[in-house]
């Protein structure tokens, strides 16, 4: 049986991954280094904190060749904690895709999960997948799964079912745990086919990727996206 980084190549690993920059400490730099990065190795988008869009938007419309301008942009909201009202987190969302974002990745809010208050927590959800839908943007929902209960991992599968995001996601990677294989199985034996599972967190080398991808992730946010898909190329050639 072949191995499982076999069955990849290259740019079908890069086009899983969203890679990543969330650090408050980034620099001008440091958005240069990760979009010209993400247009070289072809990654799915490249993930910043919202303010930082228009710029990196402004950067990828002039980037040479292929994965410059089809490259997307995926920004973060109510990051990375959750607590910020409906309002201002859809408000967020609005601005990031009007300045160039394609995809959303939201906190929920985890104080009214563990109160039960599951009207809230669908009606956050609700609102900011619809708002994505109507701008075409993709919506993501982070459980932040460290935090969570296996039964309120349940109850948000439960809500995101009714719904209708795009992906649930397991983690900020800013928690005080990322993503776990377990976690990524609950998901997806929930969701089945019907939602994507992108599990971010910790994800540093080619072997945890594609473990989480083996448990059924469609999408892998990772810092190390260069490192993983460098790895892959390097067992192809041994």
């Amino acid at each position: 049986m072949p191995e499982l980084y076999e069955q990849f190549s290259p740019q079908s690993l890069a086009a899983r991954i969203d890679h990543t920059l969330l650090k408050a400490q980034a620099v001008r730099g440091d958005l240069e280094k990760l979009c010209g990065e993400a247009a070289a190795y072809r990654f799915k988008t490249v993930a910043v904190n919202p303010v930082q869009v228009e710029f990196c938007a402004s950067l990828l419309k002039d980037l040479p060749g292929p994965g410059g301008p089809e490259l997307l942009i995926c920004a973060v909201a109510g990051f990375p904690l959750g607590q910020n009202s409906i309002a201002i987190k859809a408000a967020e969302a609005r601005e990031a895709i009007e300045k160039g974002a394609a995809e959303i990745d939201y906190v929920v809010n985890i104080t009214e999960l563990k109160a039960k208050n599951y009207g809230y927590v669908e009606r956050e959800m609700a609102r900011i997948v619809e708002l994505c839908r109507e701008q075409g943007a993709r919506s993501k929902v982070i459980f932040e799964n460290c935090y969570l209960s296996d039964e309120e991992k349940r109850e948000l599968c439960r809500i995101a079912l009714a719904v209708g995001p795009d992906f649930i996601k397991t983690s900020t990677g800013f928690g005080s745990g990322g993503a776990a294989l377990n976690d990524l199985r609950l998901m997806k034996d929930l969701v089945g086919d019907r939602i994507k599972v992108k599990a971010a967190g910790g994800i540093r080398d080619l072997d945890t990727a594609l473990e989480m991808i083996k448990a059924g992730a469609d999408r892998i946010g990772s810092s190390a996206g260069t490192v993983i898909v460098d790895e892959l190329k390097a067992r192809l050639r041994a």
